[in-house]
């Protein structure tokens, strides 16, 4: 077998889950922002190092980590979009034969403590609804900015149906009128490179996306979790213009109505089983028509999470 070759296929490498933490004391009220940050450098370049072991080219990822928080004190973080946006240019014009690379990060929420009904200055506590993601791709010398939701858990107690599906003899799950529908949603979104340039309001584009998101789950006569999901997407680019696709993986967290019979008591849609797997995994994409379609703004982006 001495005589197979093989060569070097994509590759690219940094330093995971940095968790920066910039607190904003500029007055005696505080602001925190959380981040879980990832950075990871490609460029042709590198080769030489899974090759030959040849280091000369190889940004340490202990320099991107360094980098990540330094770039917290220095320029802050008005949101991880603008922070990943600082962070890639960075590594592509400091050290030319840095080609590209992937920002990730995902954000953590805060709110303040409340004493005596009052919010206090400096004291928070974590708040679990969702997890903000954001992530910026470097590519032969395109940027592409995404932002986007994980964790999103949401639930509805009627309002949605399962039917019409085909059988064969395996097939044991009975057609339903009116079931419980939950799902953990991720969706991500690519913003059209013209908004970025123009300047986009993360900030507020997340609060708003996000309430699209819930009033659509919820408002929705469902038939069906590929049905949901899509109206879900279709009206983020509705409400957004700056918004040219969301992806989204949902999967299915299915609640089995559960026999009460054999105790002699009736169930009637009200008694369920949360069964957490196997679960069914919906995944989707919704773009807005006539916008250019980029494939790399996708690259090594996890489909959950």
């Amino acid at each position: 077998m001495s005589d197979v070759s093989v060569s070097l296929g994509a590759n690219k490498y940094g330093k995971a889950e940095n968790r920066v933490v910039r607190i904003y004391r500029d007055t005696p009220r505080h602001e925190i922002v959380d981040l879980n940050v990832t950075s990871q450098l490609r460029g042709a370049a590198l080769a030489d190092c899974y090759l030959s072991g040849d280091n000369s080219f190889v940004v340490a990822t202990d320099t991107q980590k360094n980098t990540a928080f330094a770039f917290a004190k220095l320029y802050g973080i008005p949101s991880p979009e603008e922070y990943l946006l600082r962070l890639a240019e960075h590594f592509v014009t400091a050290f030319d034969w840095i080609d590209g690379g992937l920002w990730q990060a995902q954000q953590y929420e805060w709110e303040r403590i409340l004493v005596d009904g009052r919010a206090h200055d400096h004291s928070f506590v974590r708040t679990g609804r969702a997890t903000r993601l954001a992530a910026v791709q470097v590519v032969d010398g395109q940027t592409h900015v995404m932002g986007g939701i994980a964790d999103l858990v949401v639930l509805k107690s009627t309002g949605s149906e399962f039917a019409g599906f085909p059988r064969d003899q395996y097939t044991t799950l009975a057609e339903t009128d009116d079931r419980i529908l939950a799902t953990s949603v991720t969706g991500r979104w690519r913003f059209l490179p013209e908004a970025v340039e123009a300047g986009i309001d993360y900030n507020g584009l997340y609060a708003e996306v996000s309430a699209v998101l819930l009033s659509t789950f919820a408002t929705v006569h469902s038939l069906a979790l590929q049905q949901t999901l899509f109206a879900m997407g279709k009206a983020v680019i509705q409400a957004r213009p700056e918004i040219t696709e969301v992806r989204f993986a949902m999967p299915n967290r299915h609640h089995f109505l559960y026999d009460l019979a054999p105790f002699g008591l009736e169930n009637p849609n009200e008694v369920f089983l949360a069964a957490d797997r196997p679960y069914g995994l919906i995944e989707g994409t919704v773009t807005r028509d006539g916008a250019e379609p980029a494939p790399d703004a996708w690259l090594d982006i996890p489909a959950s999470g």
